[in-house]
């Protein structure tokens, strides 16, 4: 017999291990999941009420609304353009304001930029009140302190983008590889110093991708703000909504829809370049 054919035998004699089954684990996973969605629709049981009945009953009047909101009523765009000028105005200058204020933050709140642990955590419990409080409470209370207006919705989004841009970026950081900062530290830098040469720069992408998602957000949610008072063209759909003019309600959507859309194509074509 000659090598080859040795070889070969054993070739022949070796087999394919059967798959393992992970189908049992998986169907025992999805089935705790479903019981556990079932189990929080009970009242009986502090679950939430779902009443399909009162759905049934009322579905009607929600339809007769969304036809409205189909058919656009376009003599309400004259009166759009301001409002909606605002809004994108507000958006842009939380964005400009979060950035500048997130980029130092992020630093300080994330484990490689920042190895003090009582700072650290001082940095993250603050940020996690400021995201704790939702954005309505800030501006009703803001629109009390300092009246109806652009500005508490200004402050709001700032409030709210830092929220979310610190963690995200302060997240982004702490899960990178940070071998590049102990080689600065062997270096002799201080802290401030590896933050500066090492960690900004390889944080920019991060918070910029971040900031421009907020810029997104900000357009939805001043949309929000304005039924408190709180600037935007969330006081003119609140104003609609009072007259139940739902077909105006229809067109200032699509308008919001349109410039949404906008922004997110230029974010995308930003990340891009940053990339």
């Amino acid at each position: 017999m000659t090598a080859a054919d040795a070889v070969a035998g054993e070739r022949s004699q070796l087999t394919i291990p059967p798959r393992p089954r992970t189908w049992p684990r998986a169907a025992a996973i999805v089935a705790a999941l479903a019981a556990f969605t079932i189990l929080t629709t009970i009242p009986a049981i502090g679950g939430v009420e779902l009443d399909f009945a009162s759905i049934a009953r009322n579905w009607t009047n929600g339809a007769d609304r969304i036809v409205q909101m189909l058919t656009p009523d376009w003599s309400i765009l004259p009166r759009t353009w301001q409002p909606l000028l605002e809004t994108l105005e507000m958006a842009l200058v939380d964005a400009a304001i979060s950035a500048v204020l997130a980029v130092p933050l992020s630093l300080w709140a994330a484990r490689p930029t920042n190895p003090n642990g009582v700072a650290r955590r001082a940095v993250r419990f603050v940020l996690n009140v400021v995201r704790a409080v939702p954005d309505l409470v800030y501006a009703t209370v803001l629109v009390a302190m300092v009246g109806v207006g652009t500005l508490p919705g200004i402050i709001t989004l700032v409030l709210f983008d830092i929220g979310i841009v610190v963690k995200l970026v302060s997240e982004a950081i702490d899960s990178a590889d940070a071998h590049y900062m102990e080689a600065g530290r062997a270096a002799g830098g201080t802290q401030t110093q590896i933050n500066r040469v090492t960690a900004l720069p390889q944080s920019w992408p991060a918070i910029a991708s971040q900031v421009l998602y907020s810029l997104e957000l900000n357009v939805r949610i001043s949309a929000i703000l304005g039924l408190v008072g709180a600037g935007g063209i969330g006081r003119l759909i609140d104003e609609m909504r009072g007259f139940y003019r739902y077909d105006a309600l229809g067109t200032i959507v699509l308008e919001i829809l349109v410039v949404v859309i906008a922004i997110e194509v230029a974010s995308n074509l930003l990340r891009k370049r940053l990339r």
